[in-house]
């Protein structure tokens, strides 16, 4: 399981720099801080705070944080800025106080003698490894606000795949929880009335009548309570087990197999993959960097571990569509275009059609998954809630009956 560890390093230039990486183990701390030419001197885990209070999304940085300042950090060094400049007037003009911040820590790392690329990668929690890695590129090949600029495209593009995916769960989500609390009013509020009513009556009650008013009577009481109780506690197991590796691996495994969400999990997580690799490679990150960045991104443990494996055979003369394929995780047509790519040399541009060809196939899939669970789900709460109502009036029918 990843963990965030403390470090301390000294750079060829002799400055002593300080920051934070979430890693496996600290042998792959000091192979990340080598890439980056620190000679580390200092690794220990990172303490936890016994009880730490922070309001929900307080300090948060958001994509769109990130792409504006990109952005306009791209502008600047276009327009020949100097970098630490460009940085002071970013981090006075940034709303959000986390980014500003790190923007602020980030300019006095440069002024230290420290590279933009490192300086980045002392804030994981702000800039991700694979930013971090294509400013590195850009820097090396003297590209920075060409990177820049990919960048900004690249992440507009994750946070438009991203809204895609939770604007199909957010209509069947209101439905549903809108559909559980009008049962639930209905079942606690309305029946007890209709059962006492009832009971003043008399007489044998028609059988679905009973039902309900048991259902209604279990509700109301421990019942309820027990439900409610379970839900709560199912809920709390799945995020704790969610944290642990073999959970995120069962759980992820579990979504990719789902009927109709499995599928479009998978579209997605081939759209995220290719997406990447391919900005990755057209910014001259080596393959095997460029695949290790693409499996930590992946969002899915199934997908990462098909990756991870992917470098590993790469590493030893192989393709990289060869064991893509062998995952069983990659549909063969995604498999023979970036084979296609690899034997001609335009690796990048077959990865780019791939992922904008799924991006296309996530939209269709989104489309079609909200127009089917949109009647299927007003179809079951019709059905319900009209079977509560007439069960209600059926012992009011029979004294009509009566009465006549």
């Amino acid at each position: 399981m990843a963990i965030v560890f403390e470090w301390e390093g000294r750079t060829p230039k002799g400055t002593i720099q300080k920051g934070e990486l979430t890693a496996v183990s600290k042998e792959e701390v000091i192979a990340q801080l080598r890439r980056q030419h620190i000679i580390p001197t200092v690794i220990a885990p990172k303490p936890k705070a016994v009880f730490k209070f922070r309001l929900p999304f307080r300090g948060k940085v958001k994509d769109k944080d990130i792409i504006v300042f990109t952005r306009q950090f791209a502008t600047m060094i276009n327009a020949g800025l100097p970098l630490v400049q460009a940085l002071d007037i970013l981090s006075k003009q940034t709303v959000n106080k986390t980014l500003a911040k790190a923007i602020v820590d980030i300019k006095a790392d440069v002024e230290g003698g420290s590279t933009y690329a490192n300086a980045l990668r002392r804030h994981p929690r702000v800039f991700s490894e694979l930013y971090a890695n294509m400013v590195a590129a850009g820097e090396a090949g003297g590209i920075l606000d060409t990177i820049l600029n990919r960048l900004t495209q690249y992440i507009e593009k994750a946070m438009k795949l991203k809204k895609k995916v939770k604007g199909a769960m957010v209509y069947p989500s209101f439905i549903i929880g809108a559909a559980v609390i009008v049962i639930a009013i209905i079942m606690v509020l309305v029946i007890p009335t209709f059962a006492k009513m009832f009971a003043q009556f008399g007489g044998a009650l028609p059988l679905p009548t009973r039902m309900v008013i048991a259902v209604s009577e279990f509700l109301g009481g421990l019942g309820g309570l027990l439900i409610l109780g379970g839900i709560i506690g199912v809920v709390v197991f799945i995020a704790q087990f969610r944290r642990t590796e073999t959970g995120k691996k069962t759980i992820d495994a579990l979504l990719l197999n789902l009927p109709v969400f499995g599928e479009l999990i998978r579209k997605v997580a081939i759209a995220k993959f290719t997406r990447t690799l391919g900005t990755l490679v057209g910014s001259g990150i080596p393959i095997l960097d460029g695949l290790e960045i693409t499996a930590k991104t992946a969002g899915n443990k199934v997908i990462e571990k098909a990756v991870l494996q992917t470098r590993d055979a790469v590493t030893v003369g192989k393709t990289i569509a060869e064991p893509l394929s062998q995952s069983g995780m990659f549909p063969p047509m995604v498999t023979e275009m970036i084979s296609v790519g690899e034997s001609v040399g335009a690796l990048e541009g077959m990865l780019t059609k791939i992922g904008d060809f799924y991006e296309e196939e996530v939209d269709a899939a989104v489309a079609t998954l909200t127009s089917m669970i949109e009647p299927v789900l007003i179809v079951f709460l019709g059905i319900t809630i009209g079977f509560i109502v007439i069960s209600m009036y059926l012992p009011i029918f029979s004294l009509i009956q009566l009465v006549r």
